[in-house]
């Protein structure tokens, strides 16, 4: 509701554009993410760290434009660099990734239906010993390798009232124990719900550019992890992840804008996984919605 009341006051008084066209490449971009850069302003219990850079570039497999079936090579690194001497770059996430979407159902331009499948492999290029001599997990140099598939429905719907477009994705993310290092079994969820609702707010092309106003979105992502470990309970709190995004591109941009984000769960780099952050940062963002 709070949602929906902050973008009519953005519509407010606009006149309304028209529909744009979806295709499965911004379906796939919307689910995938969108490439960014932090800046070392991070609030909460992360590592001191300069910068966290995801890189998230888009390599189409497909017919034309207007397929209902489109492979998409994506070669995602995720890096950050730390407040230490020397400034190291250490044991960056690289998160190679081949996926599927089939348009399903299409009631209009404004109403779509697609599912999508994916097979990726998740490690750090290390081959450094997972446990210290203490026991403890070695975040500097262990060799962190998993593999996974996911499964899951997108729907896409244009909101006339706001001028957006609204994307909700439920998916199931696997974690074979044989797909993944030995050393992971008991310490890393195998099973992983994923849910998001994104809402992109999109300026009106119809008049001078100057008087357009910014494209605006908003995303919330919620994860639950199943499966046995860390001896937690099957309904532990410390199993959610959470995930809210809020992204902003003023006109005097082009192809980037400013975000603010939230983040509460465990650790999504490589051998952090283990760790519980908490944590509010800022940065540049990519567009995503680009027509």
């Amino acid at each position: 509701m709070l949602i929906s009341i902050f973008f009519a006051h953005f519509s407010f008084g606009q006149e309304r554009d028209t529909v744009h066209r979806v295709d499965l490449s911004l379906i796939s971009q919307v689910n995938q993410g969108n490439s960014y850069i932090t800046f070392p302003t991070d609030i909460g219990n992360i590592e001191p760290i300069w910068f966290e850079g995801n890189l998230i570039p888009n390599f189409y497999l497909r017919k034309n434009k207007n397929s209902r079936l489109m492979g998409v090579l994506i070669p995602q690194i995720i890096i950050r660099m730390y407040q230490e001497r020397s400034m190291p770059i250490r044991s960056s996430s690289y998160i190679p990734q081949f996926a599927l979407y089939f348009l399903l159902k299409e009631k209009s331009n404004e109403k779509k239906t697609s599912v999508f499948g994916k097979i990726a492999h998740h490690s750090n290029g290390q081959d450094v010993n997972f446990f210290l001599e203490n026991g403890d997990i070695n975040t500097k140099s262990g060799d962190f390798s998993t593999n996974y598939f996911e499964a899951g429905i997108i729907k896409t719907n244009f909101n006339k009232q706001l001028n957006a477009y609204q994307f909700f994705k439920s998916s199931l993310k696997v974690h074979p124990q044989s797909w993944s290092a030995a050393e992971l079994k008991g310490i890393y969820s195998t099973i992983r719900w994923h849910n998001a609702f994104s809402i992109f707010k999109l300026s009106n092309t119809n008049i001078a550019r100057k008087q357009r106003s910014a494209n605006i979105s908003v995303k919330g992502e919620v994860i639950w992890q199943f499966g046995d470990f860390n001896n937690w309970e099957s309904t532990s709190i410390k199993r959610l992840n959470l995930n809210f995004t809020f992204y902003y591109h003023p006109n005097f941009l082009e192809d980037i804008g400013l975000f603010v984000q939230y983040y509460h769960g465990l650790d999504y780099y490589n051998m952090y996984f283990n760790h519980q952050l908490n944590v509010l940062r800022f940065g540049i963002m990519t567009e995503k919605m680009r027509f």
